[in-house]
């Protein structure tokens, strides 16, 4: 099985230089498995990795969708498995790099849901009412029904939200009842810099003042005027949205900042807790030599 390298772990925690250090080292290419840093745009807001910190080394998945288009879980899926298949067929091994866990999952599981055939005509329906109600509507229909599969859906991955109805309604048991399958499609190696909690929001806290002096909301002003609004996925994003909302009401300006550090921490939480369930994730001292100890983790 190839392997693949993946670099995972809560915002702010280093990711993006350990990712670039360790793909110079195995002369490969850096896939960002982000939700926000795939939209174009976004700089600021999402700490989207600037040339000279990419040092040379190429990544995908980084800026490549317009701000006013809908991104899933599935679309990430269908764009970036190429991406690893082309490097594994050049010799190299891929470097994964991103803090959006369902991203992740998509490019390490092949997830096979129960064993319950597909129903063609319960499948366009819902994708059909998805289309005409919108993909939130679809997702709150799961969640009324199934809230135990929607709480490990995300309303974007509209793919398995009707993979999830389509098992309720053809077998009258919830998806959440029966056992999927999550067959590993690579040889992978993941890791995570473990800051200690209190350090880790320091570093959140710094990161959100750099933003804001950097223009964060400016950024979101510009947005704003091109008619990339509240109804756009990307303005749901953390920074976007608080900035978006004191833009509309300025009594929330003063505010503004940490209003988005307390999200950003409370983010960061979900995060820990969803990449502590990845199978085999190793934990990594911000005090060591990370590059170092994450090839060597790579080679055993």
């Amino acid at each position: 099985m190839k392997k693949v390298l993946v670099i995972c772990g809560p915002t702010a925690s280093g990711k993006t230089a350990l990712a670039v250090e360790c793909a110079q080292k195995l002369h490969s290419e850096v896939i960002s498995a982000d939700s926000m840093i795939v939209y174009k745009d976004l700089a600021i807001g999402t700490a989207k990795p600037t040339e000279a910190e990419m040092q040379g080394v190429i990544h995908h998945m980084v800026g490549v969708v317009d701000p006013k288009d809908n991104f899933s879980v599935s679309d990430f899926e269908r764009a970036a498995l190429p991406v690893i298949d082309r490097l594994h067929a050049e010799g190299k091994i891929p470097v994964v790099c991103g803090g959006t866990g369902f991203y992740i999952n998509a490019l390490l599981f092949a997830q096979g849901f129960g064993k319950t055939d597909a129903d063609a005509a319960v499948r366009k329906r819902y994708e059909a009412y998805a289309e005409e109600q919108g993909k939130e509507a679809l997702f709150a229909l799961l969640r009324e029904r199934d809230a135990q599969s929607a709480a490990k859906l995300h309303p974007n991955d509209v793919k398995r939200v009707i993979r999830a109805l389509e098992i309720l309604e053809v077998t009258g048991e919830k998806k959440s009842a029966q056992a999927d399958s999550y067959t590993p499609r690579f040889d992978y190696t993941a890791v995570c810099i473990d800051y200690p909690r209190e350090k880790l929001y320091e570093r959140i806290e710094r990161r959100v003042d750099i933003m804001l002096e950097q223009g964060l909301i400016d950024e979101v002003k510009n947005l704003f005027a091109r008619g990339i609004d509240e109804t756009c996925q990307c303005m749901q994003g953390i920074g976007y949205k608080e900035v978006l909302a004191a833009l509309r009401n300025p009594s929330l300006m003063p505010a503004v900042a940490d209003t988005i550090k307390l999200n950003t921490r409370h983010y960061a939480k979900r995060q820990i807790t969803f990449f502590k369930k990845l199978p085999g994730l190793h934990n990594l001292s911000p005090d060591g030599n990370l590059t170092e100890e994450t090839l060597q983790w790579l080679q055993k």
